[in-house]
């Protein structure tokens, strides 16, 4: 059925975060189901004047232009893994309980508020709310307006609003996949001398893995832990069949003192005479905590800045060369679990650190 004004969600920019919080995860919005949470944000950022509004497929932006000598970029993705019977939210002993609590409909509503609230900051703001978050990378709407409207991203400093427990996480780390593949011979089992299992030829590859010593590499200040892991392994014909290939594929989450060609490098070394295949490969991001906007927003929020050891979208934003940090309510470990849960005092503290440094500048 064609989205109406009449069935497009109304967003109550008055309530309070917590509230609104709550208003955005009832609008179901699994990746690729973002439309009508999208319309819904641009009805409801409509009527402020302050604001110009683009939409550009279910990714919506809403900019200052007051002429400040700095642009602060605020962004966060509106769509969510899939529900599992953890809509509507509920409120139980201080938290909000649901799907997109956490991830990241608590940094959208903090987002919405402060944006239809501040119509005269220090800095100009542009305000990103984006799709596909959740799904392949050649999706993300952030990664889209990157190509597409750059222009939309200019900015001197950024902030996306994924879960932090409300403290400061700079950059984050990269991640690389890649296929180990092992080769042999088939024969009947019965008879596995005329055969060469490649199942068993896996066994060298997961002593390395065992063995693998992670690093932990200082980087602008903060300490970033790497991880070298199996993720899968995949391998087999028959009950009966000696198999002729096995695959395992592995994850290398490294440090973003380490470009992407420094990590395949590192694999193909730790790997050296096994046939991989890098199969994903994205770099991370420096901390960016030096910039000058960043000091500020760190004095402003309080407590010592953390690194990101999981890959975000902060990185897009430091391959435009602008310095971001991640700073959003809830626990990333219950990201996408079934009792996905957010802390209210999160989502009020990450409202303060932002209205308070985007308010006294």
């Amino acid at each position: 059925m064609p989205v109406t004004e009449s069935t497009v969600p109304v967003l109550n920019l008055v309530a309070s975060t917590v509230d609104l919080t709550r208003q955005l995860c009832d609008i179901e919005s699994v990746s690729g189901d973002e439309r009508l949470i999208a319309d819904a944000i641009v009805a409801a950022l409509a009527g402020f004047d302050h604001l110009e509004i683009v939409r550009e497929g279910d990714a919506v932006v809403a900019r200052t232009t007051l002429g400040r000598d700095k642009r602060v970029v605020i962004a966060g993705h509106i769509d969510t893994v899939p529900i599992n019977h953890n809509l509507p939210v509920r409120e139980e002993n201080g938290y909000l309980v649901g799907r997109g609590t956490v991830d990241m409909k608590g940094g959208v509503a903090i987002a919405l508020k402060l944006a239809a609230e501040l119509t005269a900051p220090p800095v100009d703001l542009t305000w990103i709310w984006y799709d596909h978050e959740e799904v392949d990378s050649a999706l993300n709407g952030l990664g889209r307006l990157a190509r597409t409207r750059p222009d939309l991203l200019e900015g001197d400093f950024a902030i996306l609003g994924e879960p932090t427990s409300a403290k400061i996480e700079g950059g984050c780390n990269g991640t690389a996949r890649a296929d180990i593949t092992l080769r042999g011979l088939r024969a009947h089992s019965a008879r596995s001398w005329v055969g060469h299992n490649a199942i068993h030829d896996a066994a060298p590859v997961l002593a390395i893995l065992a063995s693998y010593e992670p690093a932990q590499l200082d980087v602008d200040g903060l300490v970033y832990r790497e991880g070298l892991n199996a993720v899968g392994i995949s391998g087999g014909v028959a009950g009966n069949v000696i198999p002729d290939e096995a695959v395992v594929s592995i994850n290398y989450r490294f440090a973003p003192s380490r470009s992407a060609a420094d990590a395949e490098a590192h694999l193909r070394e730790v790997f050296a005479g096994f046939d991989l295949a890098i199969t994903d490969l994205a770099e991370g991001a420096r901390p960016g905590l030096d910039a000058p906007l960043a000091q500020d927003f760190l004095a402003a929020v309080g407590g010592a800045a953390a690194p990101k050891y999981g890959w975000t979208d902060v990185a897009r934003f430091s391959a435009l060369g602008i310095p971001a940090v991640n700073y959003g309510p809830g626990d990333p470990l219950k990201a996408h679990a079934d009792d996905e849960r957010v802390a209210v005092s999160e989502i009020l503290e990450c409202e303060r650190g932002l209205r308070a440094w985007l308010s006294a500048r």
